[in-house]
């Protein structure tokens, strides 16, 4: 660039301007000439772009597990000290990701594997205040520092998806374990209640059985003259005597019954019914004297 007159210096660039091998001057951005004579020339110009350098660092946690972080640095030289950037360092990129591989690796072993998930804009912002301290004494002005991703040990992912597998498997069956209760209890609260509604029909159905019978005796005492109760009485339950039979028969679930059958038997029969509801009736009035 020594041997050119007159350069254009673009509007993202700066120039570094030197005479007799000496630095002199940054060139702005746009039209320049240069005297060769005086020995004036244009060394070099610096792009003030931002500019982005990917680092990929393999280290280990505090539970001694590899992980691998890839950090983005956004970078940029600074305008008013190009000179520094021009002069200080040759390779700027091997320098950021030379401090970048220091302080990653120096805070991610004090930390687990879920800490560091949790808490990487620490090691970010740790990182940026590193690099700004020192790559700002080069010319260099750090913009940003992201912790872009990071991957474990494929064998450590593998086992932290089981294990969250497994996790979500023991609630699964703790919510059906509590389903099921919840399915117990209701069916025995119906169960019970099932059982209470019908011992109360079955206590309404033997009452209305009770002052049916009441009031046949009472209307055929009335009406067939010379007839006492204890007739009628036999006399109605034969009749049902003969309506169970026929029940019975008739129904094609049952297998065969046999039951004693003749007029002897059923006149035992009906007075054992007849026994057990005066002891019945004997009992309730001794209760009540």
């Amino acid at each position: 660039m020594g041997n050119l007159f007159c350069v254009c210096v673009g509007q993202s660039g700066v120039g570094v301007v030197e005479r007799w091998g000496r630095f002199e001057k940054l060139a702005e951005p746009g039209f320049h000439f240069f005297n060769p004579l005086s020995g004036e020339c244009l060394a070099g110009i610096l792009s003030t772009r931002i500019k982005s350098l990917d680092v990929r660092v393999e280290t280990k946690t505090k539970d001694n597990v590899f992980v691998q972080l890839l950090c983005s640095i956004q970078y940029r030289v600074i305008k008013e000290n190009a000179d520094d950037a021009f002069y200080e360092l040759q390779n700027p990129k091997e320098q950021i990701q030379a401090y970048v591989f220091d302080v990653v690796r120096a805070h991610v072993p004090r930390m687990t594997l879920d800490a560091l998930f949790e808490q990487k804009g620490d090691v970010a912002r740790a990182v940026l205040e590193e690099l700004e301290k020192v790559m700002g004494a080069y010319g260099y002005n750090i913009e940003h520092i992201l912790l872009v991703d990071i991957i474990p040990d494929p064998s450590v992912r593998k086992a932290m998806n089981e294990i969250n597998a497994a996790q979500r498997l023991q609630l699964a069956s703790v919510y059906k374990g509590e389903a099921e209760k919840i399915l117990l209890v209701k069916k025995a609260e119906a169960d019970a209640e099932a059982k209470y509604l019908g011992g109360v029909g079955v206590a309404r159905q033997r009452q209305a059985i009770t002052d049916g019978l009441r009031e046949n005796i009472l209307n055929f005492s009335h009406k067939v003259g010379g007839t006492s109760a204890k007739e009628v009485m036999d006399l109605i339950m034969i009749t049902q005597y003969f309506d169970t039979i026929k029940d019975l028969g008739n129904s094609s679930k049952n297998t065969t019954v046999f039951i004693p059958h003749g007029p002897g038997h059923v006149r035992d029969i009906g007075e054992q019914i007849r026994n057990g509801m005066m002891e019945g009736a004997s009992a309730q009035i001794n209760a009540a004297e």
